[in-house]
């Protein structure tokens, strides 16, 4: 009896050292906020060098004057326009962009023929600069707001394609063999294999999709455009006004890391299930 209670003594430091081995491998226990240490960081540095005289106030005006620019600019009315153009804009895109692209991978990645069809025309299309094709979209659809929505729909369905049929492609073989053992239909198929086994993949190519529509927009509102966030700044270039310039780019900056933290959630909240460093 003793030389079992030694025993158990003896392997419960083993167990316990292995455990805190395996904690300091991993990074840790997620941090509250942790995403917004670094802007944070960078914004005070930024007004610390504008305090300190380091920075040109009319190249780079400091925060302070960023700020009073911008609730001047909403107060009368011009900056609210601006970003509501700008939202449905990306979100017309944006919407296309993501059927488009989760609709042609699952097309190219559970069909040979589908693959065949797809998938090189789209890596040609990614392999030519989406900006290069604005002048050939305005002469196909005009330079109103149809060709803007385009070209952002193929900024954001490329990524989204890529991801989500790679993710496809890397289905473990092992899977089908079991569905076709169980006998499963087709619809049950794709619904309890081929959607989650994609799922990853997926979510890293919204996460794209959703940086590369306010990339697009930036440049796309500049041209031919009367309103949006692109066409403030661009309006504010000709007359020398960096601190509008600079209220256009945070607003940017804070739509963008808003999107992309909101796919974030939505992408633990639905792979719930998977353990990773992330985690």
């Amino acid at each position: 009896m003793s030389a079992v209670t030694t025993t158990v003594a003896v392997a419960a430091p083993e167990v316990s050292s292995e455990v805190r081995r395996r904690r300091r491998l991993s990074p840790g226990r997620r941090l509250p906020a942790a995403r917004l240490v670094g802007p944070l960081l960078f914004l005070a540095l930024w007004a610390a060098a504008s305090a300190a005289g380091r920075l040109d106030p009319a190249a780079i005006p400091a925060p302070w004057t960023v700020v009073r620019t911008g609730a001047h600019l909403w107060t009368a009315g011009t900056l609210p326009t601006d970003i509501l153009t700008s939202l449905q804009r990306a979100a017309s895109g944006f919407a296309i962009g993501l059927t488009a692209g989760v609709l042609l991978a699952l097309a190219a990645g559970l069909s040979r023929v589908g693959e065949a069809l797809i998938d090189g025309t789209v890596n040609l299309n990614r392999a030519i600069p989406t900006l290069g094709l604005i002048p050939l979209f305005i002469l196909w659809l005009g330079i109103g707001e149809s060709f803007k929505i385009a070209i952002i729909a193929i900024v954001v369905y490329i990524p989204i394609y890529l991801n989500t049929h790679a993710a496809l492609a890397g289905i473990d073989h092992r899977f089908v063999e079991l569905a076709e053992v169980q006998g499963l239909s087709r619809f049950a198929f794709v619904r309890q294999i081929v959607i989650p086994g994609a799922l990853p993949g997926f979510f890293v190519g919204l996460r794209l999709g959703v940086t590369g529509s306010w990339l697009g927009l930036v440049v796309l509102e500049q041209i031919n455009a009367t309103s949006g966030l692109g066409y403030m700044m661009f309006q504010a270039q000709n007359y020398g006004q960096s601190d509008v310039i600079l209220v256009g780019l945070v607003v940017y900056g804070v739509f963008g890391l808003a999107s992309d933290s909101a796919v974030r959630l939505i992408e633990r909240r639905v792979l719930s299930w998977r353990r990773s460093l992330s985690s």
